[in-house]
């Protein structure tokens, strides 16, 4: 039986997917003080940026987090997604 991943170890194997791929992120340390909502990662690479909420397989996200998502999505000049560990395959393939 295989222990379900935490959000904090998901969120390590994104970024280090992500740096392996060329990709230059920023996660906000402490989100105290922060918007409500806003997405765990903010990736740049070449002429694409991804804002990515990241969640445990079982883990629900908020009304902000889904507004931002969508808002950010609208604009047609950014790409943002809701991962979650079972979506490992498709995010190894969209930071390719």
């Amino acid at each position: 039986m295989t222990l379900p991943i935490t959000e904090k170890q998901f969120g390590q194997q994104v970024m280090q997917l992500a740096r392996l791929r060329g990709w230059r992120i920023y996660r906000t340390w402490n989100s105290m003080h922060s918007p409500a909502g806003f997405p765990d990662l903010c990736m740049v690479r070449l002429a694409r940026v991804i804002f990515a909420e990241l969640k445990s397989d079982k883990g629900k996200a908020t009304p902000e987090q889904e507004a931002w998502l969508a808002d950010l999505e609208a604009t047609g000049k950014v790409e943002a997604y809701l991962w979650r560990p079972s979506d490992f395959g498709a995010i190894t393939e969209i930071l390719r």
